[in-house]
């Protein structure tokens, strides 16, 4: 049973449950989350996945044959493939994002470790991604699971978000503030 302590909530939130529990029924968490990990990253790379992933023009049954394609090209299969389907069946595609994120705090969670979503400008290195764990687990106290995102709009620096804490370090921001500190100067 997935822990009681940790909050996940609404549409996302109930099949993320509902996929956590199944996985640790049959001990196939690690698995799981490669699966949901190889989905979000081809979610985030094709813009034609996303328009199909969000777009309520598409039918039910073109959704589930588009994603049977997908999920086959990406070699997701089992019990993610059967739930990623099933999610398209019932018409909650557009929620896969949130259910990703959902399943990855349970996880979190499970495994006794803080789950963070870090966006930079450009894709984190290896020797970055140990350094900002590191930062965190001294900071928080727990192992801390990132989900990395790249969002060039930020320019350089980091968005980390914890929980409800959110840590902004963007060069995007730091003009942003610049620019009203000289609107109220002048």
């Amino acid at each position: 049973m997935a822990s009681e302590d940790h909050t996940v909530s609404g549409v996302a939130g109930r099949y993320a449950t509902a996929l956590f529990e199944l996985a640790l029924e049959e001990k196939a968490l690690e698995k799981i989350e490669t699966d949901l990990n190889t989905f979000g990253e081809a979610l985030d790379a094709s813009e034609d996945l996303a328009r199909l992933v969000n777009s309520p023009m598409f039918s039910s049954e073109e959704q589930g044959r588009a994603l049977e394609a997908v999920l086959e090209e990406v070699k997701i299969d089992g019990l993610t493939k059967n739930f990623l389907l099933l999610v398209s069946k019932n018409r909650r595609l557009f929620a896969v994002p949130g259910m990703i994120g959902a399943f990855r705090a349970l996880l979190a969670d499970h495994r006794g470790e803080i789950s963070a979503t870090v966006a930079s400008a450009a894709a984190l290195n290896d020797t970055q991604v140990t350094a900002l764990k590191q930062a965190l687990k001294a900071a928080l106290g727990k192992d801390v699971m990132l989900d990395q995102r790249v969002d060039p709009s930020l320019l350089g620096g980091l968005m980390v978000k914890v929980g409800s804490r959110m840590i902004d370090t963007s060069l995007q921001t730091k003009l942003t503030r610049l620019k009203h500190a000289m609107k109220e100067v002048g």
